[in-house]
């Protein structure tokens, strides 16, 4: 059974892709917020993504549903999941955004969406090919959460249902400038 494999490098650019689809996994506030933290480099490597988060958040009315996600095909054998599992941002009476159910949440639907891998952003994805996940530390970061409370929970909605996971930390402990 795989495990989590922690990897020094930059989660923009996952090392060890699926020959079928790899997905980078990263926690999105539910306000529309996209400034700060790991979003300013995917966003600036993968706009697409960015611009995606947005309009959904636009067409949502201004308030996205936590432990939801939204998967956007950024290259044939890449995606990105704007995983909602933060309730605002850090801020004056706010001092952890994350939702660790949200992210539970989430994760589990990433889990259902690749087993069966029926992917309607892409119809011509075939069912039964492989998925990898890739992600920085999430929702600890300016999220405020616990990678103790974290790896558990990657461990139970990916890990434990057969999916690869890559978790990149950073050359230096920082994002890309």
């Amino acid at each position: 059974m795989p495990g989590i494999k922690y990897v020094t490098g930059d989660a923009t650019l996952p090392s060890t892709r699926s020959p079928d689809r790899s997905v980078i996994v990263h926690c999105c506030n539910n306000i529309g917020g996209w400034g700060s933290g790991f979003v300013v480099p995917l966003g600036r490597r993968y706009p697409k993504a960015r611009q995606a988060y947005l309009a959904w958040h636009q067409e949502l009315g201004g308030k996205l549903i936590l432990g939801t996600v939204q998967v956007i095909p950024v290259a044939p054998d890449l995606s990105v999941a704007n995983l909602i599992g933060q309730d605002g941002v850090r801020g004056p009476g706010v001092e952890t955004p994350i939702r660790y159910e949200a992210i539970r949440e989430g994760l589990g639907r990433l889990a259902r969406y690749a087993a069966s891998y029926e992917d309607t952003f892409d119809p011509q994805v075939r069912v039964g090919q492989t998925m990898t996940f890739h992600m920085p530390r999430i929702g600890c970061g300016l999220a405020g959460g616990s990678w103790a409370v974290m790896e558990p929970i990657l461990e139970e909605t990916l890990v434990d249902k057969g999916f690869e996971v890559t978790v990149y930390d950073f050359p230096g402990g920082e994002f890309n400038p």
